[in-house]
């Protein structure tokens, strides 16, 4: 996991009401406004607070007609926590040495593939590159949300032509789940990490 990310992770954290709300929904899902009730606080707070988690991939969020409904997302916390713990416990200097390294190559990527409107030139023919291509524009996506095929191909477009070798790269990256045409963000830590390939 990059630094980056554990920073965020520990961000979205740092902040008592937020603590007090992943505390209420270990017990498990519960709407908006029973969350406010709770925690006595109004509504647009326990929604300001709860897009804050949202963001860091902390909870999910569902809705039911008008109904907002939250859950924590336990695997992507307990992914974060041990890559806090391994971050400074094993890695030290070394970590910090090869973080370094990864934010040159994504720089590199992002420098030599994305015009500067975003757009991707070209699919990078080099594994490692293609991975932090496909991330950049995946990490784009809303966690939690279900996305149709034509939905997916509309979001990918934007970036490149070829809508289709990507949609079929994010499934066998599990950088997304299919089921019926249906399509949803993996959680990040079962994602193909391109920090990982040697």
């Amino acid at each position: 996991m990059q630094l980056d990310k554990i920073v965020k992770y520990h961000k979205a954290l740092a902040d008592p009401t937020r603590l007090r709300m992943m505390l209420i929904l270990s017990q498990g899902e519960m709407h908006g406004h029973a969350l406010a009730e709770k925690l006595n606080l109004s509504q647009p707070t326990v929604t300001h607070h709860a897009s804050k988690l949202r963001e860091a991939a902390l909870i999910k969020e569902r809705r039911d007609k008008n109904t907002v409904y939250f859950k924590l997302n336990p695997e992507f916390i307990t992914a974060s926590a041990e890559a806090s713990l391994q971050f400074i416990f094993a890695k030290g200097v070394e970590g910090m040495e090869e973080q370094s390294s990864d934010n040159s190559l994504k720089e590199t990527v992002l420098r030599n593939f994305f015009s500067k409107d975003g757009r991707l030139r070209q699919i990078p023919a080099q594994y490692k590159k293609k991975l932090i291509a496909l991330q950049c524009i995946v990490e784009k996506l809303e966690p939690g949300v279900i996305y149709t095929e034509k939905e997916i191909n509309e979001f990918i477009k934007p970036f490149h032509d070829d809508f289709a070798t990507i949609r079929r790269e994010f499934i066998m990256h599990q950088f997304m789940y299919r089921e019926n045409d249906k399509y949803e963000l993996n959680p990040q830590e079962m994602w193909t990490h391109w920090e990982y390939v040697k």
